[in-house]
């Protein structure tokens, strides 16, 4: 497995143990199949470019929520639409390549600007 690979399927990791996201969660927000994440973390393939920056930014996320939720609460919180988002989930707004948006509500929630 080379290096990129190695990344993907530490973060697949991390994803499901820090972030409470199943596989299937992971393929939801990435839009692909869960067989391909399976592919991913197996070494069959690697995600294309823009699927890799999706992961690092819900990588990135996740680990900015555990310093407030559990594994179970990120999971909800990424589910759940947001006021602050204009109603959307930020599942999607991270798939949509839009993940400054979600940083900003993070970063009011580091302000103490409680959710």
């Amino acid at each position: 497995m080379n290096a990129k690979r190695d990344t993907v399927v530490r973060y697949i990791d991390e994803l499901e143990k820090v972030g409470g996201l199943k596989g299937t969660d992971i393929a939801n927000i990435a839009q692909v199949s869960k067989a391909t994440v399976s592919r991913w973390v197996n070494g069959a393939m690697k995600p294309r470019p823009h699927m890799q920056l999706i992961l690092s930014d819900l990588h990135y996320i996740v680990g900015r929520l555990q310093e407030y939720y559990s594994a179970d609460e990120i999971r909800i919180w990424l589910y759940a639409r947001h006021p602050q988002l204009e109603g959307k989930r930020a599942i999607d707004i991270i798939n949509e390549g839009e993940s400054e948006r979600v940083l900003n509500v993070l970063d009011r929630l580091d302000a103490e600007a409680y959710l």
